[in-house]
């Protein structure tokens, strides 16, 4: 079985895609650190430990973009001849799967614990030797957690539409919103210190749709695209337009009558086909396909294989 050729990402895309996994990378490792301090300082403040969970499932999308974009950039094969672009797209269902159950379960429990008779409160820590009240280290910790992750989204935020890839932007989307989360947390805290000990869990509970919300979003764009559906843009704001592009390529040729294409996402690049109908008389159509298979690739580096079938009409669908 012949396989498609190799995908090679320009040079500034290259560049791209290595920052991208940079900022992963540290991403793993400041959430990690950032969960360790939420751990150790939660207490029994339901809040506090539904963000540590939020911080602890918030992992799995930068580990899906680690693990996704190395798979997916594997040579093609005999065994995998479209090769395995698509790793990106499982991971992308994988993250988002993981926020919804975390979201449900951590939404239960918050619901169950507002109409329970237990309550909330926060002692004393004994801190250099002076016992200080323990919801200022929670909210030291929640800032720890929010501050940064702010930053490292709007980075990604900016890196995603460039190498099309929707995981690092869904990652980049929670990332930025996490300060709303961490903030319903620090008014969790800041309510057990005045006596309202129901603010907690309630914190918890609006914490725990804010996962669940990302994750069902993030969920429907992951089986639509697996689904293949006409491809979106990054950013979900609309249509991709790379579809629209490479048929007004085609019809623009001088020997094309009419055409059309129909192309799917396989990750981060397109692939599809294209059906034109040749004008009459027209003489070396092997060669003209070629060029015009060329000419569709250099539209936009993400148009990896076009394959162009010559047909005498094109229906139009009602």
């Amino acid at each position: 079985m012949r396989p498609i050729g190799a995908v090679e990402f320009p040079e500034e895309v290259e560049r791209t895609y290595r920052k991208a996994r940079r900022l992963e990378w540290v991403t793993v490792a400041y959430i990690s650190s950032a969960a360790i301090i939420l751990y150790l300082t939660m207490g029994t403040s339901q809040a506090m430990r539904t963000s540590f969970f939020e911080d602890v499932v918030s992992i799995v999308p930068a580990i899906a973009f680690l693990v996704g974009t190395a798979v997916a950039r594997r040579a093609p094969s005999t065994d995998y001849p479209y090769g395995t672009h698509r790793a990106t797209s499982i991971a992308y269902l994988t993250a988002s799967l993981a926020l919804c159950a975390m979201g449900l379960f951590l939404l239960a429990e918050a619901t169950v614990t507002v109409f329970s008779s237990e309550k909330t409160t926060i002692g004393g820590v004994s801190l250099f030797g002076t016992v200080i009240w323990g919801g200022w280290l929670m909210l030291a910790a929640v800032a720890y957690s929010a501050i940064p992750s702010f930053v490292l989204g709007r980075m990604k935020l900016r890196l995603a539409p460039r190498i099309h890839d929707k995981v690092l932007f869904a990652d980049a989307q929670m990332m930025k919103a996490d300060w709303m989360a961490e903030s319903a947390t620090a008014i969790g805290v800041l309510g057990v210190g005045l006596g309202y000990w129901w603010v907690d869990p309630l914190a918890a509970a609006l914490v725990s749709t804010d996962i669940l919300k990302d994750g069902v979003t993030n969920l429907k764009t992951a089986v639509l695209d697996l689904v293949d559906r006409r491809p979106e843009k990054t950013d979900q704001s609309g249509m991709e337009r790379l579809p629209e592009r490479v048929c007004e390529m085609l019809r623009g040729l001088d020997w094309v009558r009419d055409a059309d294409v129909r192309l799917r996402e396989e990750g981060h690049i397109f692939m599809g086909e294209a059906f034109v109908v040749p004008r009459r008389g027209t003489e070396d159509l092997t060669e003209r396909i070629r060029e015009a298979a060329e000419a569709a690739r250099a539209l936009d580096w993400r148009m990896h294989e076009l394959t162009i079938m010559p047909v005498e009409d094109l229906p139009r669908n009602a």
